[in-house]
């Protein structure tokens, strides 16, 4: 076996440099309120620098109560959706000279609990608290001990413990909702149908109040008739999308709240003889890239901004590690994907 190499040391730093310990120490840690000449400094730095230096990060960290790590806790590692969450956060982290630490959650109180205990002890500087749907949720207490972010998630107003609200980052879903319809009027429909998630959801309500704002802008109605519940799956978009086409009036332009909804919109249409994109047009939400990109025609859909928001929420930890002021609610705008079904 080779010899292990010498570890450089401060004591080392010094005897290079001819001054004491203690002032290696303040300069390599950059303490401040230190009186020490920058001539010194830059000598101590040139020092360590020649006789080949490295900081111990374990040592700096607990002398700074900086660690460079950023804890994420999600569901989405477990899930089929929002993966682009952790691809944002981690291109943002890393990008700050920081590393992400992720712990899977199920949403679970006590694991949420435990996931979060995990990463007080590994002493990251801020948490992220991501979820795969919109959709209220309630943070143990150990949320409180570092700046956490919410992503995708609020705490229900008048029900949190907390002295302020925790940072919240949110896709506009009433834009994405205005931007899917509007994209059909434009294609020169004027009879629209919805077919709409859960009317309890917040994403739910949020895309159906942008359908509606959409038509009122346009100078239309809005039809309820024209308006199904599909409740998130293919089985149901196909159902709600049947129903419609079978009114005497049907309508020639479908906005379905999903993807998995209008991948049964699709069947439902080609069922009765008609083509997508020409008899029928069609646009989702979600961008769901095996089944977008899969449906022939390809789906026009508008995506969720994931990857902009794990990139936010890396931002505001920063901000808040800092103390500085963050918008309480940020909320982003999601962006067309056009394709050949409008």
């Amino acid at each position: 076996m080779g010899e292990q190499p010498v570890k450089v040391t401060m004591a080392d730093v010094a005897r290079a440099a001819d001054v004491s310990r203690t002032t290696v120490s303040f300069v390599l840690n950059d303490r401040q309120g230190a009186a020490i000449p920058e001539e010194t400094r830059q000598k101590v730095r040139d020092a360590a620098r020649r006789i080949g230096y490295r900081p111990n990060a374990s040592a700096r960290a607990l002398a700074s109560r900086r660690t460079g790590i950023i804890g994420m806790v999600t569901e989405i590692v477990t899930g089929p959706f929002a993966a682009e969450t952790v691809v944002g956060a981690q291109y943002a982290a890393h990008e700050a000279g920081s590393t992400l630490f992720i712990v899977a959650s199920t949403g679970d109180a006590d694991h949420d609990h435990r996931a979060f205990a995990t990463m007080l002890e590994h002493r990251v500087e801020g948490i992220i608290y991501a979820t795969g749907s919109h959709r209220a949720v309630r943070l143990p207490a150990e949320a409180d001990e570092v700046p956490t972010v919410l992503v995708h998630c609020f705490e229900p107003d008048g029900v949190t413990r907390r002295a302020r609200a925790l940072p919240t980052i949110l896709p506009d879903e009433e834009q994405a909702g205005r931007l899917a319809t509007t994209v059909l009027l434009e294609s020169g429909r004027t009879r629209v149908g919805l077919i709409e998630l859960d009317p309890a959801i917040p994403a739910s309500v949020g895309r159906r109040a942008g359908y509606e704002t959409a038509l009122e802008s346009a100078g239309l109605p809005v039809d309820p008739v024209l308006i199904e519940i599909g409740g998130a799956t293919a089985d149901g978009g196909y159902r709600a999308a049947s129903t419609l086409l079978d009114l005497d009036a049907p309508p020639t332009a479908l906005f379905c709240a999903n993807d998995r909804m209008a991948m049964g919109a699709y069947d439902a249409i080609k069922e009765r003889g008609l083509r997508v994109g020409e008899d029928v047009v069609v646009v989702g939400i979600d961008n769901q890239e095996l089944i977008a990109t899969g449906l022939r025609p390809d789906l026009s859909t508008v995506a969720l901004p994931f990857a902009e928001m794990g990139q936010a929420a890396i931002a505001t930890i920063g901000a808040l590690s800092q103390g500085k002021e963050v918008e309480a609610v940020q909320v982003l705008p999601c962006p067309l994907v056009r394709r050949h079904s409008a």
